[in-house]
């Protein structure tokens, strides 16, 4: 018998969040996405599921654009 899984399962929900990790040189900014978070079911927190990890620049968790094409190269966004 298959064990059910009872904890939060964020692949199966669309996220509440998309996770860039952004890089500075000179005056452009790099985006590129690393993963994603989901809200907890009381809303005290969330879960983020990264893809890689970087170790330089920041991370920023930002709504999902529902009809803008995917951009991993992007000056200006902060």
């Amino acid at each position: 018998m298959a064990r059910e899984n009872t904890h939060n399962q964020p692949s199966l929900n669309a996220p509440d969040y998309l996770a860039w990790h952004v890089t500075q040189k000179g005056e452009k900014s790099f985006w590129n996405k690393v993963g994603a978070a989901w809200t907890h079911k009381d809303g005290r927190g969330y879960t983020l599921q990264l893809e890689t990890c970087p170790i330089n620049g920041r991370i920023v968790l930002r709504l999902p654009l529902e009809d803008a094409p995917e951009v991993a190269n992007e000056a200006g966004r902060s």
